[in-house]
């Protein structure tokens, strides 16, 4: 049985209980954070993350897995103060996103200085604290496998290797970043199944889903509320279609909710996504796929039990 970073400490697999795999407690940009710290309200972004937390937590969540990372800002003592203030177990990741370029720092440097500062935050601590990541995260979008990106992506499968976490992409269907991404992890040696393809739900092809599937990945169904390019009804049939063929033990569901995103005006977020909260899955997306034929026995293979088999790394 794998032990488990959580920010409040180790657990265990039978600890993680239902599981929303891919959510946010803050997103904002690193470098306008830094340079202009007077137009943000870190009280405010608190209140609304344990407020989200907390409401996740009377449906029946136990965990939270947190990929913020490099280039969204993550603040490790931020995500603290939220696990301590609503009890939830909030596993935090290590990685970098970016969808084309990385720092100089890092270009300057090859892909083994950079797992080697993954390697730290899993078995150190992150950003000077003993709190620790529990897996890694990268990142791969419309712009495809850039330089910079293909060595982000190595360096996360070598500091897999070293520590046995699992790995969390963001893929982009439409271009099939997914399956390209699986090409440079398995050229690394990575098992699939200690891989998550995340945003696979962002596509209603479903063979492009099932060729991620069939090369022993996980797949991320993980951006309901969401309503860019693929409406909720989409999304649904999707999963509907998946889970008749017998593929629930291999798909997650999540939100990707952002708390607070400094990315757009916050109106703007609301109006593009009216109904995007921590709760939209529980409140709205289950019962559907319920009256669709979803099982209760796959809804807690989705949410339960495929947790247990990503981190634990049980070969599929």
């Amino acid at each position: 049985m794998a032990n488990i970073q959580a920010i409040t400490g180790e657990m265990t697999e039978a600890q993680l209980g239902c599981t929303l795999v891919h959510e946010h407690l803050r997103v904002r940009s690193e470098s306008v954070y830094v340079q202009f710290p007077h137009i943000y309200n870190e009280d405010e972004e608190l209140q609304k993350a344990v407020k989200q937390v907390n409401e996740a937590k009377k449906w029946g969540v136990q965990t939270i897995c947190d990929p913020t990372v490099m280039e969204l800002g993550r603040d490790i003592r931020f995500m603290e103060k939220v696990a301590h203030k609503t009890g939830m177990q909030i596993i935090a990741a290590t990685g970098i996103y970016s969808y084309h370029y990385i720092p100089t720092h890092f270009q300057n440097r090859d892909a083994d200085y950079m797992a080697s500062l993954f390697v730290h935050d899993i078995e150190v601590g992150i950003q000077q604290t003993s709190i620790k990541a529990g897996f890694l995260k990268c990142a791969t979008d419309k712009q495809g496998i850039t330089p910079d990106v293909e060595k982000v992506i190595r360096a996360v499968a070598r500091a897999h290797h070293q520590t046995g976490v699992p790995i969390m992409t963001h893929s982009h269907p439409a271009s099939g970043t997914g399956l390209l991404q699986l090409d440079i992890l398995e050229e690394e040696g990575v098992h699939p199944s200690k891989v998550l393809i995340g945003h696979c739900g962002d596509t209603d092809d479903v063979d492009y889903i099932l060729r991620v599937i069939d090369r022993g990945a996980f797949v991320g169904m993980d951006r309901y509320g969401i309503m860019r390019g693929i409406s909720t009804e989409q999304r649904n049939r999707t999963i509907v279609e998946l889970a008749k063929r017998g593929y629930a033990e291999r798909m997650f569901l999540s939100q990707d909710y952002c708390c607070t995103i400094d990315w757009y005006v916050p109106e703007a977020v609301k109006k593009l996504n009216p109904n995007w909260s921590m709760t939209f899955l529980f409140e709205s997306v289950i019962p559907k796929l319920k009256s669709e034929g979803v099982s209760e026995e796959q809804i807690e293979t989705m949410m339960v039990e495929n947790i247990k088999r990503w981190f634990g790394g049980v070969n599929s």
